[in-house]
């Protein structure tokens, strides 16, 4: 276990706060509002340790870097914006049946990923 920095509780307090997957950039961007001189090396470290200890999960998207979500959430989605790249939550599933999967196999779970523009990239257009 990694001791308790101000640096790191900023940067587990931006994951509490924003409540979305984010990348390491997002992260340093928005934890430098509680640690003004947090650096983007700490950020990898700190992400790196809190997936060990099982606080966060990643998020992956085909094509783009991984980004990191609070662990534990219920089951749910994701949408991700082709404009500004962020990624946000879907609550739910609209799953709602199981889908015709070929003989014998056993289905474990799915990942379902929207793509389209998140509502600030539609209202610039």
């Amino acid at each position: 276990m990694e001791r308790k920095t101000h640096q790191r509780m900023a940067i587990r307090r931006t994951f509490e706060e924003i409540s979305r997957p984010l990348g390491p950039q997002e992260v340093l961007k928005a934890a430098q509002t509680y640690a003004p001189r947090l650096g983007i090396a700490t950020v990898y470290r700190t992400l790196k340790g809190f997936m060990e200890e099982g606080l966060i999960v990643p998020v992956e998207i085909p094509g783009e870097p991984p980004r990191y979500e609070i662990a534990g959430k219920p089951h749910h989605h994701h949408f991700f914006c082709k404009q500004c790249h962020r990624v946000f939550e879907v609550e739910g599933c609209v799953v709602k049946k199981k889908p015709n999967t070929p003989d014998n196999f056993q289905l474990d779970g799915h990942k379902l990923l929207f793509y389209g523009r998140c509502g600030d990239c539609s209202e610039e257009s």
